[in-house]
């Protein structure tokens, strides 16, 4: 394979720029369309450092209670050691970063919280030429489990992985069991989906392309469980359930995530930072009530390696 030309990362990351903000466009477009109830809201802000981003919110709906979709474009001198694993070497570094971040949080306790995040960073350490990779993936965190929504989530991802790399989806599915990972519960955040971080097998032309295949599947995924599962009724009792679930979420967000801790580290915007936390939850404490929908979620659902 013959080297890449040289390419300053502003013009590497002009085409992820341009493809993340049409993506934060069409995920929002979608929620609304959805639940044209919801308010939302959008709020443009400067990075202290360079750059800035763009954090909209919907709220209140009968189908969304929360949906949080973020799009941010940032530069600093010091790359915090949150941002990758894989070369510590260039912690302190001047950086450019770009993502999109998306939360759904639903009204319905029958419809599954969903996450995705798609990012790429530039990295001008001592050598040369600056430093490059991506990083994302998205997941899927039911209360109530349905095996056809987790056969489908997993089908459309295995789909967006399909040429890309022999074994790639196994590789990004499994890294996504292990990071979503509660190790104090012994539990899974959710029933996984995709993760990879560090990404730069292939060129930077190849792993943007992947970067768009794995954006572009998100609604495919999530869409179709959220229309159906938000038709479902339910009761005081599933929503006491659901809100004593999300505690798992809050914990893994503010005890674990890496993306959380950079947020934190590299000054970022506090409320862009956490607008992944739901607008209601409970610790209440386990109900006995509740231990036979937890033992089915845990054991049938969360426990699960493999859905294909």
């Amino acid at each position: 394979m013959l080297p890449e030309p040289a390419v300053t990362g502003e013009a590497r990351l002009a085409p992820v720029v341009s493809y993340l903000i049409s993506l934060q466009d069409r995920i929002c477009t979608a929620l609304s369309e959805e639940d044209p109830g919801a308010a939302l809201q959008e709020e443009r802000w400067q990075y202290r450092t360079g750059g800035g981003g763009c954090s909209r919110t919907l709220m209140g709906g009968e189908v969304v209670e929360k949906a949080g979709v973020n799009f941010s474009q940032i530069n600093g001198p010091a790359l915090p050691s949150a941002a990758s694993q894989r070369h510590p070497e260039l912690a302190g570094s001047p950086f450019e970063a770009v993502g999109v971040s998306v939360v759904v949080h639903p009204r319905n306790p029958y419809a599954p919280t969903s996450h995705a995040n798609l990012r790429c960073f530039i990295v001008h350490g001592r050598e040369e030429l600056p430093t490059w990779w991506f990083g994302g993936g998205y997941d899927l965190s039911p209360c109530f489990g349905f095996e056809e929504d987790c056969r489908h989530w997993h089908q459309v991802a295995q789909s967006a992985c399909r040429d890309f790399g022999a074994g790639l989806y196994e590789r990004c599915r499994d890294q996504c069991r292990d990071y979503f990972y509660l190790p104090h519960r012994k539990e899974h955040r959710g029933i996984g989906g995709l993760f990879f971080e560090d990404f730069d097998a292939g060129g930077f032309e190849h792993c943007l392309a992947f970067l768009r295949s794995v954006g572009n599947s998100y609604l495919e995924a999530y869409r179709p469980i959220l229309v159906r599962r938000s038709q479902m009724p339910y009761q005081e009792r599933e929503r006491a359930f659901q809100l004593h679930r999300r505690g798992r979420y809050v914990e893994f967000n503010l005890l674990h995530d890496r993306g959380t801790r950079f947020g934190i580290e590299s000054g970022g915007r506090t409320e862009s930072i956490l607008m992944s936390l739901p607008p209601m939850v409970s610790w209440r404490g386990d109900s006995p009530s509740w231990a036979r929908e937890e033992k089915l979620l845990v054991e049938e659902f969360l426990s699960r390696q493999a859905w294909l």
